[in-house]
């Protein structure tokens, strides 16, 4: 049976990351560290060879597109920018951990979003719609490998919520320019919406 490869990867730090600050929909670009970081991991480490490259819109997921898949196509998908936190946009952890409604949001749930902000229900949705669309493009034109640039938050759940085996969505916490190799079959995700996780990126040189 056939099967369609995504390497699906975190992008590098901003400034907003380093300082602990929660970013969504707040376009950021790479910090001078989080570049550097980046283009080091790449010198170093094996990246997959992909025949094109789906990332983010945000300028961070385009950025580090560009570093860690150099001369490869790169076509912006909506649906993997990162979650909405709405009035906790460009606020530190440390001003917020006093806040009920963000003791409140702490407490998880589907439908517990942020206020003014998006539901983790919400955000799955786009997660599937990101798949299905990456999913068929491949279908579509013929590719066997391709790789995606996203955010932390979508990572992990995208990989808790369809992939097997399942794990909470921590466990798949990975650090900037490091993701996981998924396998899609069409069997399994028409009938389950379900893919396969072979294991982490990148590997060793």
């Amino acid at each position: 049976m056939k099967g369609y490869r995504l390497s699906i990867l975190r992008h590098g730090l901003t400034e907003a990351n380093e300082n602990g600050i929660y970013i969504g929909k707040t376009d950021y670009p790479l910090s001078e560290e989080g570049r550097e970081a980046l283009e080091d991991k790449y010198d170093h480490y094996e990246y997959p060879k992909v025949q094109r490259v789906y990332s983010s819109p945000l300028e961070r997921a385009v950025q580090s597109a560009e570093i860690l898949f150099p001369e490869r196509e790169i076509v912006i998908v909506d649906d993997l920018r990162e979650m909405d936190f709405g009035v906790f946009e460009g606020v530190s952890v440390d001003q917020l951990v006093e806040l009920d409604s963000y003791k409140k949001w702490l407490k998880g749930g589907l439908d517990n979003p942020p206020p003014n902000g998006e539901s983790l229900r919400s955000m799955m949705t786009r997660c599937y719609s990101a798949l299905n669309l990456m999913i068929l493009d491949m279908m579509k034109n013929g590719f066997t490998h391709t790789g995606v640039v996203t955010h932390s938050g979508i990572l992990m759940n995208m990989m808790s919520c369809f992939g097997l085996p399942k794990m909470k969505p921590m466990e798949f916490a990975c650090d900037p320019g490091e993701g996981y190799e998924i396998l899609v079959s069409a069997m399994l995700w028409q009938n389950g919406n379900t893919f396969e996780i072979l294991g982490k990126i990148p590997g060793n040189q």
